[in-house]
């Protein structure tokens, strides 16, 4: 894959809001198969598009990359074969360094930049007023993918946000179904007083009518549509900024953590995908960094009993 093909992917990639990790070698101490400016895409699945290095090295780079993508984070990464390079913690530099002993490497050491890709917070605005039409453009300049919504719409798997500003019209159903979906912010453009009277009649437990704020935001004095929009906003903002964001690829309900195993052979931690080399051993499963350690493990499985 070419430096052009790897950023067409990576467009796309964002076009339809699926994150990734995007990994370039920034500096490369022979010998090593990588070179600077080589780079690769990782995605949510384990999948590694494009070349950072040999297998192991991929490997490595690919465990990283499935770790930022549950933190929205970005590192360097050092992968060496130095055997007191030490274990991986970013703690120890806390400037955003890990480095990596790996065995597997021929002798060199690489940098590599993993840059998390994120998408953006995903708003559904419901209504036509000037307080709904102002959601959508502060929204936007605040960088979130805001978009007017109906009801009746399917509620997209990673919806993170549902404003209702519809004044009174189809207000019911839309919360509900918010409600049921999970949607992690629930808002309802109202005054407190009827705001409470829709929650009444929603049909729902009491624990489900609090997910949906109303009034909608926090308490600004606002008094214009872009100052409820604003107020709208920063509640939503205090609310996630204490929390790790929990990333949800596009058509799932939610992205599992990262299943690790260590190579018995190289003593490699590797994660678990559906392509990871693996062999069956005595009471579970042994997974691979690549298909040296794999072989190794087929040809004397006993020798390896005990890692």
């Amino acid at each position: 894959m070419t430096s052009t093909e790897l950023l067409t992917r990576a467009d796309a990639l964002r076009h339809g809001r699926t994150p990734f990790v995007l990994a370039t070698v920034v500096r490369a101490e022979r010998p090593t198969s990588a070179k600077p400016g080589d780079s690769a895409l990782v995605l949510p699945d384990g999948t590694v598009e494009g070349f950072v290095g040999g297998t192991c090295a991929e490997t490595t780079v690919q465990l990283q990359g499935l770790r930022l993508l549950e933190t929205g984070e970005s590192l360097l990464l050092r992968i060496t074969a130095a055997a007191d390079a030490g274990a991986e913690d970013a703690e120890a530099t806390g400037q955003g360094l890990v480095t990596v002993a790996n065995p597997c490497l021929s002798g060199g050491t690489l940098d590599i930049f993993l840059e998390a890709n994120l998408p953006p917070a995903l708003v559904h605005v419901y209504g036509h007023a000037p307080i709904a039409r102002a959601l959508l453009d502060v929204g936007r300049v605040l960088g979130l993918d805001t978009r007017p919504a109906s009801p009746g719409e399917p509620l997209p798997p990673d919806l993170d946000v549902v404003v209702v500003a519809s004044h009174g019209r189809d207000e019911e159903p839309v919360l509900i179904e918010a409600v049921r979906a999970g949607v992690p912010y629930i808002g309802l453009v109202a005054s407190r007083r009827r705001g409470a009277a829709v929650l009444a009649g929603l049909g729902l437990t009491e624990e489900q009518r609090a997910r949906v704020r109303t009034p909608a935001g926090l308490d600004i004095g606002a008094r214009t549509p872009a100052e409820v929009a604003l107020s709208v906003y920063a509640e939503i903002t205090a609310l996630r900024r204490p929390r790790a964001r929990a990333v949800r690829p596009a058509g799932a309900a939610g992205a599992p953590a990262v299943v690790e195993a260590v190579d018995p052979v190289c003593g490699m931690t590797v994660a678990v995908t559906p392509a990871t080399l693996s062999l069956d051993r005595d009471g579970g499963t042994a997974y691979f960094c690549g298909p040296g350690c794999q072989h190794a493990f087929a040809d004397d499985p006993s020798r390896y009993a005990h890692a």
